[in-house]
């Protein structure tokens, strides 16, 4: 059985255009074997555009990285749309639809595209249908776990490769209020980009103090990341194809590395994940997985 690939997710933050250069360049050097590039939470982002994120793209692309542009999760005006296009015409690289328009685009060009984790393709029968007009890839929802995967390879769902989300924040939702925004006492239309001011999103707290939700303007997170870490002998074991990093404001290619020293057999699963929460000074969550509550094992300390 060949060991997963490593995939670095888009960047869910809204970073300077330095920052973001920067840090793909880093990716160029890592072990990570597929980089999804482009924005996927805001439309109104502007610090990189198609035109930006293209060469980038090239630039992977000739370190031998597999590059695939990602497109919003939820577009809501013309504009998103006219992007959309240029992104699923872009004729270089694959594309990740998170929309069932992007979808639909895809379909009509005969353009392959990766299932994002953000279409609601939970069984076989959508996955035929998303394989049907064209998708290769398949990037499990969050909330599926190891039982799911289990009834899924029992059901014979079409041979497309499985990603599954390995470490990061987990994306819980979009809406269509711009949370930043609102934070500063500002109109969405009129919100002077204040998400470039959290790299990290903003942290929301229960009312005791424990750390639960991050904010990244229309999208929330959860504050704890997810880490498969721990358990890559069971993902493995289920042929998972890819496993998916999601950028963090810091320690994204350390955290890369720990994979690949599991995926390697250079490093146990166990000492990999001791090894990420010493590095980042969080308990990596594993509900989903374990098919419990998602945020398991539960956070009972309030922030420092």
């Amino acid at each position: 059985m060949s060991a997963p690939r490593l995939s670095l997710g888009p960047n869910p933050y809204y970073w300077p255009r330095a920052r973001v250069e920067a840090f793909y360049d880093e990716a160029i050097a890592s072990p990570v074997d597929i980089v999804y590039l482009g924005e996927v939470v805001c439309g109104k982002r502007h610090e990189l555009v198609l035109d930006d994120w293209i060469p980038i793209g090239r630039r992977l692309a000739a370190a031998g990285k597999e590059v695939v542009l990602s497109g919003l999760a939820l577009p809501e005006s013309e504009t998103d749309l006219r992007v959309l296009r240029r992104v699923v015409g872009n004729g270089e690289f694959t594309i990740e639809a998170n929309d069932m328009g992007a979808v639909r685009l895809a379909a009509e060009a005969r353009v392959p595209f990766v299932i994002g984790p953000h279409i609601n393709a939970y069984n076989p029968a959508a996955l035929a249908l998303l394989h049907g007009c064209g998708a290769v890839r398949w990037v499990a929802p969050i909330e599926l776990g190891r039982r799911d995967f289990e009834v899924l390879q029992g059901a014979g769902p079409p041979r497309i490769d499985v990603e599954v989300f390995a470490y990061g924040r987990l994306p819980l939702a979009f809406s269509a209020r711009c949370f930043t925004a609102r934070a500063h006492d500002r109109g969405k239309d009129d919100c002077g980009f204040a998400c470039i001011d959290d790299p990290d999103g903003m942290p929301l707290a229960t009312i005791d103090g424990v750390p639960l939700f991050a904010l990244n303007g229309i999208q929330t997170q959860s504050w704890r990341p997810a880490s498969l870490a721990g358990v890559l002998d069971e993902v493995r074991a289920l042929a998972i194809d890819v496993l998916r990093i999601s950028p963090q404001p810091r320690h994204s290619f350390d955290i890369v590395r720990a994979f690949h020293g599991c995926l390697d057999g250079s490093v146990a699963p166990p000492e990999a994940e001791a090894a990420l929460e010493a590095l980042t000074g969080t308990a990596g969550s594993i509900g989903y997985w374990r098919g419990t509550a998602g945020m398991d094992p539960p956070v009972s300390r309030p922030f420092a």
